[in-house]
């Protein structure tokens, strides 16, 4: 298998809507097999994505086990598509590149004003595009400005981590 998948690479394909977690608003869409295959990793991977005629938002392609992928569809897209847990939906894909980051101006005056930046910037893609992602879709400023405080944290544990580890 290659070590990632290649930037640019479009897909599509016809897939039912599941719900992933009983009581819960979560439903995701099994990737073909054929798709993962071509993907060449059973990590994440960041993609652009359209379910039928629905705006194009980012997301993860998430492992679960046996070379497999999903992709989770938020509420927000659900609702703007009209389609529901059970439905047939039609996915498109563009693969994105994770080192092709856009940090936002706001988180990167927090962060420049706690120290952080470059800490934030050493995150793994996977982590460091899961916040991005967070921080893009708040719809009011007080969540955009509560998700970048989160990020902060998030750095802030990784690094406690790992000094707890050299200790």
């Amino acid at each position: 298998m290659r070590k990632s998948p290649i930037a640019g690479q479009n897909y599509s394909f016809k897939g039912k809507l599941e719900n992933w977690a009983e009581g819960m608003d979560y439903c995701a869409v099994p990737v073909p097999e054929r798709i993962t295959k071509s993907l060449g990793t059973k990590s994440a991977v960041l993609v652009l994505a359209q379910v039928n005629s629905s705006k194009p938002f980012k997301v993860s392609l998430f492992p679960v086990g046996g070379g497999k992928h999903y992709i989770r569809i938020k509420a927000s897209v659900r609702q703007e598509t009209g389609t529901k847990a059970g439905d047939q939906v039609v996915m498109r894909l563009t693969v994105l590149d994770r080192s092709d980051v856009t940090y936002p101006k706001d988180l990167l005056a927090v962060l420049k004003s706690v120290g952080m930046t470059q800490e934030f910037k050493a995150l793994p893609p996977g982590e460091q595009n899961f916040l991005l992602r967070r921080i893009d879709e708040a719809a009011k400023p007080e969540t955009r400005k509560k998700r970048i405080q989160e990020a902060v944290q998030a750095v802030r544990r990784r690094q406690e981590k790992f000094t707890n580890r050299k200790n």
